[in-house]
């Protein structure tokens, strides 16, 4: 009997061991279960130290309510142009509502995939091929869009979508890289062309400066000699104003005619006699007399000079 009593004794602290246990729960930070009581939705314990029913409660659903990033597979689009293009994206979403993720989805994540996929074949249909490159801005606003008008009801906060690859076929690939390079070579030739350009600009602007330059030196060089010229000619002026002067005054001074006549007949003479030195012709005036009248004329001025000295 106390064999027996002893073991029941056993068996009923286990079991009040086990039922302790299970009573005691302990929720981690950041995560939330959903406790079911007879198969009904009863609450949903914070993190933390929690009591339930052994029998009576069970722990449902366990969530993690921290965000979760989604691989979401490849899967093939067709552009608006009827283009195959392989899109491959990340999803990132959290579990906002407890009860909602465990009764308003049998799947919430297989939901969330499905839904994004088939947004994203949508958006990237109403594209081009070259704008689904240049606006995934736009494709993943789009995305989360949609995501966020029917993931409320699962309980989740989709919370951005990133595109992480785009994958056009070969033969695409290989007429967008001719493109590119066709691209760049046309961008070259310009580029040459219009260095080219610019040499000759530079080149026939220098060749004016240096024209303008010359014309500039011509023009000054003629205006100085013009100057010079001018210059010469006053001085000559000048000097013959003063040489006449000064004749002037020497024969209006005593015996200043007379000797003018001397010099005049002096000069007359003398030509004659050069006449003489270069021909055997000797020309002489029609009126012989107007010779000897010069030189009586001389030769009295001569007397008169000898006279008055």
């Amino acid at each position: 009997m106390q064999v027996g009593s002893s073991l029941v004794t056993f068996v009923l602290f286990v079991v009040v061991l086990i039922a302790i246990v299970k009573t005691i729960r302990v929720v981690p930070q950041q995560r939330a279960w959903v406790v079911e009581r007879l198969g009904r939705f009863y609450a949903v314990l914070q993190p933390g130290l929690n009591f339930v029913f052994p029998i009576v409660d069970r722990i449902a659903y366990k969530h993690d309510l921290r965000e979760i990033p989604l691989d979401v597979p490849p899967q093939v689009c067709i552009t608006r142009d009827n283009t195959q293009l392989q899109v491959d994206g990340i999803l990132y979403f959290q579990v906002t509502d407890a009860r909602l993720a465990s009764y308003g989805s049998s799947n919430y994540v297989v939901a969330i995939t499905q839904l994004a996929q088939t947004t994203l074949r949508s958006v990237i249909g109403r594209m081009e091929l070259d704008r689904t490159f240049e606006e995934r801005d736009q494709i993943n606003a789009a995305v989360v869009n949609a995501l966020d008008a029917a993931a409320p009801s699962w309980g989740v906060k989709v919370l951005r979508y990133e595109i992480k690859d785009l994958t056009p076929p070969a033969e695409i690939l290989r007429a967008m890289q001719a493109q590119i390079t066709a691209e760049r070579e046309k961008r070259a030739v310009i580029a040459t062309s219009e260095g080219k350009r610019q040499e000759q600009i530079n080149i026939a602007q220098g060749q004016r400066e240096a024209a303008i330059a010359r014309s500039e030196g011509e023009k000054q060089a003629e205006i100085n000699n013009a100057q010079g010229q001018a210059a010469a000619i006053l001085a000559i002026a000048e000097a013959n104003s003063k040489a006449i002067r000064q004749v002037a005054e020497a024969m209006a001074s005593p015996g200043g005619m007379g000797a003018v006549n001397l010099k005049v007949a002096e000069q007359y003479i003398a030509q004659f006699g050069n006449l003489a030195k270069t021909t055997n012709t000797l020309i002489l005036p029609t009126n012989v007399a107007d010779v000897a009248g010069l030189i009586a004329t001389a030769m009295s001025v001569v007397k008169s000079g000898t006279a008055s000295a």
